[in-house]
C-alpha cells in the first residue's frame, strides 16, 4: 500500500481524484464552501443520509407518538440492537457482541464496573500516560468506589518520547498485580496505533482481562475484536462515524463474557421479552444489549441510520486504503512545502502504526491553528505544541490536502500567525 510516486503539484493531486474509487461520496456530505474541513478527528461532518435519518425519527414521533416504539421503518425498540449489529464489521465482531448505547465515558463506567474484580494482591489497573483525560477520571473513579487510592492503584505508562508508546514498556507493566488493563486503540495526539493483538495475548497469558477505547479508531481502521480475543471495547460515534454532536456511543463486549452480570444494571440491559415485565427482577439481555443503561437517546442515535449505511457500502478496507493514502500525501507535502519552517511530524511514518489523523508539532501551534480557520481551513489544536489533521476518506478530497498545505505554506511565509495569541480556545 502506499503512494506509487509523489509529485507536490496541483495536476498531481488531480490525477489522485480522479482515481479516487471513493470520490462520489464526498457529495452525500453538506460541504460549507470556501471551506477544508480537518477536523473529522474531532466531529465529522453532516451527511444527507444522516439529516434524512433524523428527521425522519422526528417524523416518526410527530405521526406515531408511543407507536414509533414498535412501528415504522425503524422501530425504536430495537434501533440499537440494529445499529450494533451494522458496527459489528467495523470492529470485527458479531452482531450480538455490540451495541449503540450511552457515551464513551458512561460505557467505560459500565465496563470497568462489571469487570474490574479486584482480588487479593490483584488490585490495580494499567492504562498510559498519554490517554485521554476522560478515561483516567473514570479509572480513578470507580478505584475510589472500590475503595482503593487511585495513587497508587491507577499504573500509567510512560512515554518515551512524549508522542508514542511502546507495546514493550506496556508488556512489562502486566505485573501480578493488575487486575484490568484499559488502553487507546490509536493515541488521540499522535494518531499511533497499538498492536492490539499482541497486547491482548500478552494480557491473557498473565490472566488479565484487556479492553480498549475506540474514539479515534472505529470508522477509520479496520478491527478484528473477536478475532484478537479483546474483552471489551467503547467508543464515540461523532467523530470518524459522522453521527454528529453528542452522537450515542458504542461497545463491544466478547461473547465469552455473556452471562457476565452488568456492574451497572438498567431497564434497557433486559431481555426485550422481559422488560415490559415490570418485575424487580433483572432478566439480562445475552448479548452485549445487556450492558445498555438507560432509554436510548433516539435523536443522538438516528443519524446512525444513514452513517452506517454509507460505511456498509464503502467497506471499512477501502476507507482505510485511502485515508492511509491521503495521510501520506500530505505528510509527504508537508516534509516538500513546509521544509525549514519549523514544522515536525508527530505520528508514525508506518502505515501499520499510524491511524487517520497527522499530527504536526510547531512552538506556535495555537496561533497557527487560528490563522488556518482565518484562511477557511479547519484544523485542531492540542496543547502544547499539536496541529491533528485528518483528511477524512469519505469526504475529503486530494485537491483539498493539497490546498491546505499551499495556505498553511502561505500563513508562515507571511507571518500571519503573529497577530493571534498563542493560546488555545474555551474548545480546542
Amino acid at each position: 500500500m502506499g503512494l506509487y510516486s509523489f509529485e507536490p503539484t496541483h495536476d498531481y493531486a488531480q490525477i489522485l481524484d480522479q482515481n479516487d474509487q471513493l470520490a462520489a461520496y464526498r457529495n452525500e456530505f453538506y460541504l460549507k464552501p470556501n471551506s477544508i474541513y480537518l477536523d473529522g478527528n474531532s466531529l465529522g461532518l453532516l451527511s444527507k443520509r444522516a439529516e434524512k435519518a433524523l428527521l425522519d425519527c422526528v417524523n416518526d414521533w410527530k405521526e406515531r407518538g408511543i407507536d414509533g416504539w414498535m412501528q415504522g421503518d425503524h422501530p425504536w425498540f430495537y434501533l440499537s440492537e440494529k445499529l450494533g449489529a451494522l458496527c459489528a464489521p467495523l470492529v470485527g465482531g458479531l452482531p450480538e457482541e455490540v451495541i449503540v448505547t450511552g457515551s464513551t465515558t458512561v460505557n467505560l463506567h459500565q465496563l470497568v464496573a462489571t469487570f474490574y474484580k479486584p482480588e487479593g494482591n490483584r488490585t490495580k489497573i494499567l492504562a498510559d500516560e498519554l490517554t485521554f483525560p476522560s478515561d483516567i477520571y473514570a479509572l480513578q473513579s470507580q478505584l475510589r468506589i472500590h475503595g482503593h487510592d487511585p495513587e497508587p492503584h491507577l499504573l500509567r505508562v510512560k512515554s518515551r518520547d512524549g508522542r508514542f508508546l511502546e507495546e514493550k514498556d506496556i508488556i512489562d507493566a502486566m505485573t501480578e498485580e493488575v487486575a484490568l488493563i484499559i488502553l487507546p486503540t490509536v493515541l488521540y495526539r499522535s494518531g499511533q496505533i497499538l498492536n492490539m493483538e499482541r497486547l491482548t495475548k500478552e494480557a491473557h497469558d498473565r490472566g488479565i482481562l484487556i479492553g480498549f477505547d475506540g474514539c479515534h479508531s472505529i470508522g477509520a481502521i479496520p478491527h478484528s475484536f473477536s478475532d484478537w480475543d479483546v474483552d471489551f471495547a467503547y467508543w464515540c460515534s461523532y467523530k470518524h462515524l459522522n453521527g454528529g454532536p453528542g452522537a450515542v456511543a458504542g461497545l463491544y463486549v466478547n461473547r465469552k463474557h455473556f452471562g457476565t452480570l452488568p456492574g451497572l444494571a438498567g431497564w434497557f440491559g433486559s431481555k426485550k421479552e422481559h422488560q415490559f415485565d415490570m418485575e424487580h427482577t433483572f432478566f439480562p439481555a445475552e448479548s452485549a444489549g445487556a450492558y445498555q443503561i438507560g432509554t436510548p437517546h433516539l435523536l443522538s442515535v438516528a443519524p446512525l441510520i444513514g452513517s452506517l449505511e454509507m460505511f456498509g457500502e464503502a467497506g471499512i478496507g477501502n476507507i482505510r486504503t485511502k485515508s492511509l493514502l491521503m495521510t501520506q500525501y500530505l505528510m509527504e507535502l508537508v516534509k516538500h512545502e513546509l521544509n525549514g519552517l519549523g514544522f515536525s511530524i508527530g505520528s508514525p511514518m508506518d502505515e501499520v502504526r499510524r491511524g487517520g489523523h497527522v499530527s504536526l508539532e510547531h512552538a506556535e501551534a495555537a496561533r497557527i491553528c487560528k490563522a488556518l480557520k482565518e484562511n477557511g481551513v479547519i484544523p485542531d489544536f492540542r496543547a502544547p505544541n499539536i496541529i491533528r489533521l485528518a483528511p477524512v476518506a469519505l469526504y475529503t478530497s486530494y485537491c483539498e490536502v493539497w490546498q491546505a498545505v499551499q495556505i498553511l505554506k502561505k500563513i508562515m511565509s507571511e507571518k500571519q500567525y503573529e497577530k493571534f495569541k498563542n493560546e488555545r480556545e474555551v474548545v480546542a
